[in-house]
């Protein structure tokens, strides 16, 4: 363990300093730099999700892997028609 994980100021203090620095620097793009930069981070995640589903599901067809990456993004968008999943509140 490191100093900042047995020290909750400390960690509080650096998550600030990440997220000032990522404000700062958004605040510096253009908007058509900030869409790009958007469209790649939910590219990384969908490459996430498909590599995720491969390993739990251990589909070795990259097309499964998509199918079950589809099934459960329709999953949480019946919960959110419903109701029934609400994000955590911000603390």
């Amino acid at each position: 363990m490191n100093d900042d994980e047995s020290n909750p100021a400390a960690l509080r203090a650096l998550q600030e300093d990440v997220f000032r620095r990522k404000v700062l620097r958004a605040r510096g793009m253009t908007p058509t730099q900030r869409f790009d930069e958007a469209l790649e981070l939910s590219q990384s995640i969908f490459e996430w999700m498909h590599s995720g589903a491969m390993e739990q599901c251990g589909f070795t067809d990259p097309e499964d892997g998509w199918r079950e990456v589809k099934r459960r993004l329709s999953r949480l968008r019946r919960f959110q028609e419903y109701n029934l999943y609400r994000p955590a509140a911000a603390r």
